[in-house]
């Protein structure tokens, strides 16, 4: 009896890619100098939605994002409310980690941190105007 000979293909290991080479990437993109197609042409970059999910994590515009659930609001002032709502729950997290942040360093440093940066600038401000 004849043998089957099996041939199994590897594939190759999907490259890895520096944060710094993707974020050059993105920049060059929103430069607009090069669309996405000749980018990834001229860096070798495989895969057709890379680029465009660096420029999502690095890049400065905003980028489409995946339809929402549900139907749009009819009420513009309605939808504002809500976006509003969003950016000030937002806000609200980021104010809890900075006093987080500051209770932290206070600890460290064995003192009041906001005291020390409020009399360096009430120095250079008297600095200034004299």
């Amino acid at each position: 009896m004849g043998q089957i000979k099996i041939v199994v293909k590897k594939a190759s290991p999907c490259p890895k890619y520096s944060e710094a080479f993707k974020r050059q990437v993105v920049r060059e993109y929103e430069r607009g100098l090069m669309n996405k197609d000749q980018l990834m042409e001229k860096y070798g970059i495989k895969g057709k939605s890379r680029v465009l999910s660096w420029c999502r994590k690095y890049g400065n515009f905003g980028y489409n994002t995946p339809a929402q659930n549900g139907r749009p609001m009819k009420d513009p002032q309605k939808q504002r409310i809500k976006e509003l709502e969003k950016k000030l729950k937002e806000a609200e997290l980021k104010l809890r980690v900075y006093d987080k942040l500051i209770e932290v360093t206070n600890r460290e440093l064995d003192g009041d941190i906001i005291k020390k940066i409020e009399a360096r600038l009430s120095e250079s401000w008297q600095q200034k105007k004299g």
